[in-house]
């Protein structure tokens, strides 16, 4: 389902923030302090005076005080709600992704602001407790690329080579989940294999090109099927192929270049988040644009990202 722009959610407070709390809580408020959700220990605080913030609850069960957004990336945001659900759907809409000074003249919010926000939705996007893809008979394809300097003023391609990021992803082209990690010790077999064991059920058949990376590692999975790429063989004789995580590369790659331009390499892993989180919820698999938002919204719950360490 496309979004409506003419969502009252998206212009009126009070309808952004009840629709994130119809997101949030589908059964009735839940206390972020003690986890209670007994409505009769719940208790929506409601008044004439209204000197109170807008939607505030009280838990019976640990005497706390709680809106919607605790324990959320909208927690203290002094930038409206209406903003917040906006800026979700927009992220959630662009297949490669809305640089932050196109987002911050579409907001009316500054370009500081802007940057800090998109970095928190990127936050909600990431999957917090994933466990291994794939299981019996499914067929996981691996792959790396190198992400970052583009110069060709190298004196040798390995000197160049030395200087970009380096990126491996997994996708299982079953469910259509793709997963993407910042090698930041470089490529690896032995960090090649630390990831790919805690992301990738050993049930599974690895599908990976001939890189010498995977060669060793294979051996632990169920099976290891290679695809020669040096001599342009893209499904090998059993009928295996790295389309799908190739795929992945290029949308990210195209976005990066295309979108953002530059990023820092202490950021890459959330942007590699952002492209993972619309790659599995995409409109191929029957998630649209409405769904892929209330699902950052749902992602949302207990993480923080501040400007500082809190307390």
């Amino acid at each position: 389902m496309s979004a409506n722009l003419q969502n009252p959610i998206f212009t009126d407070e009070t309808a952004a923030r009840e629709h994130l709390e119809a997101v949030r809580w589908p059964e009735g408020p839940i206390c972020p302090h003690c986890g209670n959700s007994d409505p009769e220990k719940i208790a929506k605080i409601a008044g004439e005076k209204q000197s109170h913030r807008p939607g505030l609850h009280y838990c019976n069960e640990c005497k706390g005080q709680f809106t919607v957004t605790v324990g959320t990336v909208f927690e203290r945001s002094k930038i409206p709600l209406s903003k917040w659900w906006l800026a979700m759907h927009l992220m959630a809409a662009s297949k490669k992704g809305m640089s932050a000074h196109q987002m911050h003249r579409m907001l009316g919010i500054s370009y500081k602001s802007t940057w800090f926000l998109m970095h928190r939705i990127r936050e909600a996007m990431r999957d917090g407790n994933p466990g291994p893809m794939g299981g019996s008979g499914s067929a996981v394809q691996a792959d790396e690329t190198y992400y970052g300097n583009t110069s060709k003023r190298s004196k040798s391609y390995r000197k160049g080579l030395k200087r970009k990021e380096v990126v491996l992803a997994v996708v299982d082209p079953d469910t259509g989940e793709a997963r993407a990690h910042h090698m930041e010790l470089g490529a690896g077999t032995d960090v090649v294999r630390e990831y790919l064991v805690k992301n990738v059920s050993r049930k599974s058949i690895l599908v990976s090109d001939e890189s010498r990376l995977y060669t060793k590692l294979g051996k632990e999975f169920a099976s290891h099927e290679t695809l020669l790429h040096w001599g342009k063989e893209y499904v090998n004789k059993n009928g295996f192929t790295t389309n799908n995580v190739e795929n992945f590369f290029g949308t990210f790659k195209r976005g990066m270049r295309g979108t953002y331009h530059f990023c820092g390499s202490q950021h890459l892993q959330r942007y590699l988040d952002e492209f993972s989180f619309r790659y599995t919820n995409r409109s191929g698999l029957g998630v649209g644009d409405v769904e892929r938002a209330e699902l950052i919204a749902k992602g949302a719950e207990g993480k923080r990202l501040t400007y500082r360490r809190p307390h």
